[in-house]
């Protein structure tokens, strides 16, 4: 029996779980679908599901599959609901029949955060081992070798942190609340891993906002990358399914959809269908696209023959026919000399600052440096700040600061509007700046000009056929070395930005190395 009113339906039955961010993130679709379909009117019904029901037992060893699932579908079988809301990554490959996904809307971020406990940094300076939850297989796969890595090491000798994965369930502020145990009860931990879009959605609600934000005081972030730490395929999207036969909740549905989200959760999901899903898997695939670089698909992990797998699938340009004769400058770096005199004086503490390179924080700086909220430009520099004892929350990955200029403004991350940011960077890329940050300040000065470049360097570039640029200040001192008839490449962001200006048109590539594997450079 359906659930609408006799004659016209302007009432519409959401069947959810009841967990906060399961009850927040249906609301949302809820408005937005009222929103859409003026006139129409959406009400949440609460399902347990065996999931929410087995608390003590990970799932990957609970026999069956649709923990989340089977009796929200039951209840949208028997017409006691006319659509569900869930969220993808919870959903089998295998859905019925009768059922219908009519929407997938516009994806939040699909990366994993891994946030830390009050107590983190005396943890880290005792030198035990940093006990953190998650009852992913995925998670345990490929974390410990990243956070061992991300986190500051600050214990004995600056030794890398030890990471020590405990299995938990439980829904996000059971996960959160463990982070506030006292240090020696057997239910406390370090840090958690979560989605970063349940708690994306779960802040913009007020009623879920206000019952978490007490188990988000003095945390401490990090947003994992996706190269290293990819996540389940799916993550970050919502399904919004009904009765395939209900032509007008399809309609109403459908109006929510988004084709970008689609694509790219095919994708993941196909390599699901391909290397068996299912929340045993130990591999993450998520899907992003670049507005320089296209879609990127980050593939890590084991499949289940357990064969290691770190693969970045992207749609290179067709390969050039002509002699490569390549040129790679991230080999050559311009020599570094000491900075403006203002890195001197500049006050760290208390602000957030991106750092577009790690050679950007003088010694001088790190000190203050740890009472600042940390971003950088990608893994490489992030290791290297962790490696001075500093805390750093996350990377624009190697594709630029725009690539990360959303991330940085949800709200659940408390971080300040980038008018009010610190950037360190080298002196020339200052001007670059002005008028998105607070200050920009260069903190190292790079060499000018081709004055001092070995010869055989210089005459290696003049040679070459293909080449790639580093920095745009790196064009800007050997440019002029190149041919005319040379091609260029170079990664996102700022520096094809600066080629562009120069009235170069790059290639431009995820990173130097899927250059060299476009040139079959080994």
């Amino acid at each position: 029996m359906s659930s609408a009113k006799s004659g016209e339906r302007d009432v519409l039955k959401l069947g959810t779980r009841r967990s906060l961010l399961a009850w927040a993130q249906s609301g949302q679709v809820a408005r937005e679908i009222e929103r859409l379909n003026p006139g129409l009117r959406v009400e949440l019904v609460g399902i347990d599901t065996m999931g929410d029901k087995i608390q003590d037992i990970p799932l990957q060893k609970v026999e069956g599959k649709e923990f989340f699932v089977a009796e929200i579908d039951q209840a949208l079988r028997a017409g006691a609901v006319d659509l569900t809301v869930h969220s993808l990554k919870d959903l089998s490959l295998d859905r019925p029949d009768a059922f219908v996904l009519a929407a997938m809307p516009r994806r939040k971020n699909p990366r994993d955060v891994a946030i830390f406990g009050p107590g983190i940094l005396d943890k880290l300076r005792s030198g035990a081992p940093v006990r953190v939850g998650s009852s992913s297989p995925r998670r345990i796969e490929n974390l410990p070798a990243f956070l061992s890595e991300a986190l500051p090491h600050l214990g004995p000798g600056g030794a890398k942190p030890q990471v020590e994965f405990v299995e938990i369930r439980g829904n996000v502020n059971t996960r959160l609340g463990r982070l506030h145990e006292a240090d020696d009860s057997a239910r406390f931990l370090d840090g958690v891993i979560l989605a970063f879009a349940g708690l994306i959605r779960l802040w913009a609600d007020p009623q879920a906002r206000a019952e978490a934000e007490p188990l988000f005081r003095e945390v401490r972030w990090m947003v994992l990358p996706l190269r290293e730490c990819p996540a389940a395929a799916g993550q970050g999207a919502l399904a919004i399914e009904c009765r395939a036969d209900d032509a007008r909740v399809r309609e109403a549905i459908a109006r929510l959809d988004d084709a970008q989200t689609r694509r790219a959760v095919a994708r993941e999901r196909g390599l699901l269908a391909e290397w068996g899903g299912g929340c045993h898997q130990k591999f993450g695939a998520t899907c992003v696209s670049s507005d320089e670089a296209g879609d990127l698909f980050y593939v890590r992990g084991r499949k289940p023959d357990g064969q290691f797998v770190d693969e970045l699938r992207w749609q290179a340009p067709a390969r050039p026919a002509s002699a490569l004769k390549p040129w790679d400058g991230s080999r050559f770096k311009l020599g570094a000399a000491a900075g403006p005199s203002e890195a001197a004086q500049l006050d760290l503490s208390g602000h957030a600052a991106f750092v577009a390179h790690s050679r950007a924080l003088p010694p001088a700086l790190v000190r203050q440096a740890q009472g600042a909220r940390l971003w950088c430009s990608g893994t490489p520099s992030w290791f290297k700040l962790a490696q001075q004892g500093l805390w750093v929350e996350g990377c624009a990955e190697g594709l630029g600061f725009e690539s990360i200029e959303a991330q940085l403004g949800e709200a659940v991350l408390g971080l300040p509007p980038l008018r009010e940011w610190l950037v360190l960077t080298h002196e020339a890329a200052v001007p670059g700046w002005q008028g998105k940050v607070a200050r920009a300040v260069g903190t190292y000065r790079l060499q000018e000009s081709p004055e001092g470049v070995p010869d055989d360097v210089k005459r290696e570039l003049a040679q070459a056929r293909q080449i790639w640029w580093a920095s745009g200040s790196q064009f800007d001192a050997l440019g002029s070395q190149a041919q005319a008839s040379a091609e260029h490449a170079c990664g996102p962001g700022k520096t094809a930005q600066h080629l562009r200006k120069k009235g170069i048109n790059p290639r431009v590539f995820p990173g130097v190395e899927e250059w060299k594997t476009w040139l079959s450079i080994n």
